[in-house]
This record gives C-alpha cells, structure tokens and sequence, in this order.
C-alpha cells in the first residue's frame, strides 16, 4: 500500500528540523511550546505520523494537532480539530 503523504511529510520534517530548534525560537514563532512531560501532562496523544501528533487536551477534550522536531523534542503549533 503506498502512503501518498510519506513524501509531504518527510519535507516537512525536513523543514522543521533544518532550522535553529531551542525553546525560545519555536516560542516566538509558534507561540506554546511543550516538552514531551509537558505534552503529555496538557494532551493525551492518540497518534503519531512524523512531524505531526494528533492528541486530546485533557482540560476540555478538544482535539487536535501539533507538530514536533526531532532534537530537542519540543512540541508546538497546536491546531484544533
């Protein structure tokens, strides 16, 4: 079975992982940032496919997507449903 979105996302993994990745610069971007305690004390993640997680926020069951880097892990861009 062929994915027709393995070559999307791998450009975008690409993309996201090329430029600087600390803390501070995905916070000025993206605004909210998580490490991956920090996701997964505000989501409960329900799925993965690189660069993107789907999760449930735990506060208000509203679900949703973020998008992660590599190295170091951060989290960020939270999208809802």
């Amino acid at each position: 079975m062929t994915d027709r979105t393995e070559s999307i996302r791998r450009e975008m993994t690409r993309n996201i992982n090329a430029v600087e990745g600390s803390r501070e610069y995905l916070e000025a971007k993206h605004g909210q940032v998580w490490d991956t305690t920090e996701l997964q004390q505000e989501f409960e993640v329900l799925g993965f496919c690189s660069p993107c997680c789907i999760v449930r926020c735990r506060s208000n069951s509203q679900k949703g997507t973020v998008f992660f880097q590599h190295s170091p892990r951060f989290y960020f861009g939270f999208e809802p449903e």
